[in-house]
């Protein structure tokens, strides 16, 4: 069994998913993980958005835009007008949950999971009809009923061993050899929708490789492998052609968005290799992330925007003792917040976080445990691993810094105005 992830980059119109055809063409055994289409994911966001304003008028005409997406790339790969009755049924249940749930502000997550999933169930369909259409068998799975996660809604992580039996037998028995399943989503205890993070599919796609002992998993991305650097925003970025499992880990927290930080784990427990490959050229090898690799030693330049600065003290500006460092990171974790660095000295904390529409609600919290909250947005967070003192001086030393970290393998900073 192989595992294929495509991202919504690749699917996002009609000449992607024939692409996507053309890769797994001739495969016999194979499970297809795909996200979203495009930026369906973020139109859906914004009909949650309009759903905690009770904007239903507004959050209906987005779901219009949606369905008129999807039903344009529906009707170029089928050649003509087509009506896909499952997809017609999905947008029927998004429209009933916009117009009929009276939201509340505490069922946020449990709302956002449930709405936003509909990108990917939608996605599969429509690419499980065409697989079938065009003589590539296979069968849709449902990852709400096969991934039993906890309940942490926005930010799930699956039970793999739970989970085990439900895929296994969702496979069985179905006289076919490809699946089609949603990254990003799964299932809690209670049967509502949860999803794993944003850029979840990658998780999704290697806990379906763990426990299928997958002899290896695939993620077609639109470029040629991982690169050192983004090169939309740093020019002379160049292909890395094999990491090994502790560095693409160290390089996924540190905020790269070659692999989501969850994805390594259920890989490495079962030493699956991963290849990250170009999705335009099925040819070309891409990187390769295994065990048996030397430590990566070129530097790698990892940018990470939207980004808001916190500096936390106590109102005594009493030492930070290790049991405030609890109750801040407590919070943080209630609130869903993501740290990305941690600065402190004898009376100050500071945290590079996520930006997050909580973030105000956990300084709400912090000053209710007597604490005093600084709070700059619009910030990023540069990382340069194995970097060069030309390197530092280039794109640290030149920028507006308000937190820098340096230690032997790396140097970080916390930029204002950054300008590359």
């Amino acid at each position: 069994m192989k595992v294929y992830k495509f991202g919504g980059a690749s699917v996002r119109n009609a000449d992607g998913v024939r692409n996507l055809r053309h890769i797994v063409e001739g495969e016999e055994n194979l499970f297809i993980i795909v996200s979203a289409m495009g930026k369906t994911t973020n139109a859906l966001e914004r009909v949650f958005g309009h759903m905690q304003k009770a904007e239903k008028e507004a959050a209906n005409e987005e779901i219009k835009q949606i369905q008129a997406y999807h039903a344009e790339i529906i009707d170029d790969l089928w050649g003509e007008h087509t009506d896909i009755n499952e997809v017609t049924l999905l947008f029927g249940q998004l429209r009933n949950i916009v117009n009929d749930i009276v939201y509340r502000k505490a069922d946020a997550e449990l709302w956002y999971d449930t709405i936003v999933a509909y990108g990917e169930l939608i996605s599969t369909t429509i690419i499980s009809k065409y697989l079938n259409h065009t003589n590539i068998r296979n069968r849709w799975i449902d990852m709400r009923t096969t991934f039993l996660t906890n309940q942490r809604h926005k930010d799930a992580n699956v039970d793999i061993k739970a989970s085990k039996h439900r895929l296994r037998a969702a496979l069985e028995n179905t006289g076919v050899g490809v699946f089609v399943g949603q990254g990003f989503i799964g299932g809690a205890p209670d049967g509502t929708t949860t999803t794993l993070g944003r850029e979840g599919s990658d998780y999704s796609a290697a806990v379906v490789a763990n426990i299928l002992g997958a002899e290896s998993m695939s993620v077609w991305k639109d470029v040629d492998g991982v690169l050192n650097a983004d090169p939309k925003i740093f020019k002379d970025a160049v292909k890395i052609d094999a990491l090994n499992y502790l560095d693409t880990i160290e390089l996924a927290y540190s905020g790269a968005q070659i692999i989501h930080p969850k994805t390594i784990k259920p890989l490495q427990n079962k030493n699956i290799p991963l290849y990250v490959r170009p999705f335009g050229d099925k040819s070309k090898p891409g990187t390769m992330i295994c065990g048996e690799v030397e430590h990566a030693t070129m530097p790698i330049m990892i940018y990470k925007r939207d980004q808001v600065l916190l500096v936390i003290r106590s109102k005594d500006f009493s030492f930070v003792m290790e049991e405030k460092f609890g109750v801040v990171f407590q919070l943080l974790d209630q609130y869903r917040i993501k740290t990305h660095l941690i600065n402190n000295s004898a009376v100050d904390l500071g945290l590079c976080v996520d930006a997050s529409w909580h973030i105000d609600d956990l300084i709400a919290a912090l000053e209710e445990e007597d604490f005093i909250v600084e709070k700059t947005e619009d910030v990023g967070l540069l990382t340069i691993r194995n970097y060069t003192k030309e390197l530092s001086d280039r794109y640290i030393h030149s920028q507006q810094a308000i937190i820098r970290q340096v230690n032997p393998e790396s140097v970080r900073a916390v930029l204002k105005d950054a300008k590359f």
